[in-house]
């Protein structure tokens, strides 16, 4: 189970909590005052401090200031214990950092609803910073081997993403702790009172707005699941863009691995430098057979081409601020060839190429954005991974301020030689081909 600290300089709260604490099969530690509090957290980094307010040396709200203050200890779930019930104190506490509050005296119930519901908070962060750590390590590798980035702005999205339901359901909590706690008053008075009339319950359901609280109950759980859902998708939509259990050559539905890259984009496609609420996508997708082809590099290629349209796009933005004629528009289209051959096209009506770029574009780390805004390694890495890695073509047909067009030629089989990859050239159409030597523009 969970280690957790209590602090009280109180031998008989000590005997009470540890017991009952030790009963639902916690690891119990047991500090007489804050120094030695502070010293046991400091060694064992508890999941969960339960804390008396006044001891001598040092307080409650001191012992909770430093704790918050020490980066190994600030996720533990600080609960202070308290007689006082001013609105003062309480906003002491938690300006302090402390997490919730348990009146002395202290009711069984109430404090093990309590432990049960900072450990399930201290798990979900512990969980969320695991999950962090793990992204920052991808971010190092894959800025190391210059494959994405763009990295830095899909963590920010998705950090943005699950912070959005998981502080709406951190928000909801004291809702229903109030909800449940007013119903959990009038259970208990039921309870008893042997001589609890109808009448006297039917007056206590209307003080508490009995069909009020349930009817927003079930409007918060269902929110509340909807959230936690959403975070679940992010997660194993995050876990399949990587891949990386599934390296080498594999089948690849090509539809859903442009779904899962405009997936990973969905910050960025819900504002254009705030144009728009949502950017409208016109999808258009033909009925394709599966490729061949490593699924990790083929979901990062879609993504690096996809996120380059939508930076043309607010780029143009930004220069037709005032021009309510232009609205960002994202089209992708896909098509079979011939039975060797797919396309994908990219359609955006951004700020275009200019042609006098197409000498430069070759070029990694050439980039027309800020300086600080782009490394110019996107769609170098996607010409990478598409041309040198999987023996087909990145093309793109563009006119400055007209928007561009993107060409995403892909083998149906791999591997295939450069004899084999230029002879299935008569299977695209000419007006292609002729676009086989350019390079996209690294923005």
């Amino acid at each position: 189970m969970a280690t957790i600290l209590v602090i009280d300089d109180e031998i008989t709260t000590q005997l009470v909590l540890q017991d009952l604490l030790e009963s639902e099969g916690h690891e119990v530690l047991i500090a007489n005052d804050g120094k030695q509090g502070w010293d046991l957290a400091s060694q064992h980094c508890p999941n969960l401090i339960i804390c008396d307010w006044m001891m001598p040396e040092l307080n409650g709200v001191d012992l909770c200031r430093r704790v918050k203050a020490k980066a190994k200890l600030e996720a533990t779930f600080f609960i202070l214990l308290t007689a006082r019930e001013h609105l003062d104190d309480r906003v002491c506490g938690l300006n302090a950092g402390a997490d919730d509050f348990i009146s002395k005296p202290i009711e069984t119930e109430e404090l093990l609803a309590r432990v049960r519901s900072g450990l399930r908070l201290n798990h979900l962060n512990q969980q969320l910073t695991k999950s962090l750590h793990d992204l920052q390590a991808a971010q190092v590798q894959l800025v190391q081997s210059e494959k994405m980035s763009s990295l830095g702005r899909l963590v920010g999205g998705v950090a943005h993403e699950i912070n959005n339901p998981i502080s709406f359901i951190y928000g909801n909590l004291s809702h229903i702790k109030n909800y449940t706690g007013d119903i959990s008053r009038l259970i208990q008075q039921i309870r008893d009172d042997e001589n609890f009339s109808r009448e006297q319950l039917l007056s206590a359901l209307e003080e508490i707005d009995f069909e009020f609280v349930m009817a927003d109950l079930e409007k918060m759980l269902g929110s509340m699941k909807e959230g936690s859902e959403r975070i679940r998708e992010i997660v194993i939509a995050l876990r399949e863009f990587s891949s990386q259990e599934r390296s080498g050559i594999h089948q690849i539905d090509l539809h859903h691995a442009l779904d899962l890259a405009l997936s990973m984009l969905q910050p960025r496609l819900h504002n254009t430098q705030g144009r728009i609420s949502v950017m409208p996508i016109e999808k258009n997708y033909e009925e394709l057979p599966n490729i061949e082809g490593d699924i990790g590099l083929i979901n990062q290629a879609l993504f690096n081409v996809l996120e380059n349209a939508i930076d043309a796009m607010s780029e143009k933005a930004q220069v037709c601020k005032h021009d309510e004629s232009w609205t960002p528009s994202l089209s992708i289209i896909t098509r079979s060839l011939d039975p060797d051959w797919i396309e994908v096209e990219i359609v955006d009506n951004g700020v275009g190429i200019d042609s006098h770029l197409n000498g430069k574009v070759f070029d990694p780390f050439f980039t027309t954005k800020p300086v600080g805004q782009g490394k110019g390694l996107g769609l170098a890495v996607a010409y990478q991974i598409i041309v040198q890695q999987h023996s087909g073509k990145l093309s793109y047909d563009s006119h400055s301020n007209r928007g561009t067009r993107f060409f995403v030629h892909l083998p149906v089989r791999q591997p295939l030689t450069q004899s084999q990859v230029q002879t299935r050239n008569s299977g695209i159409p000419k007006s292609l081909s002729e676009q086989t030597q350019a390079i996209p523009m690294i923005r």
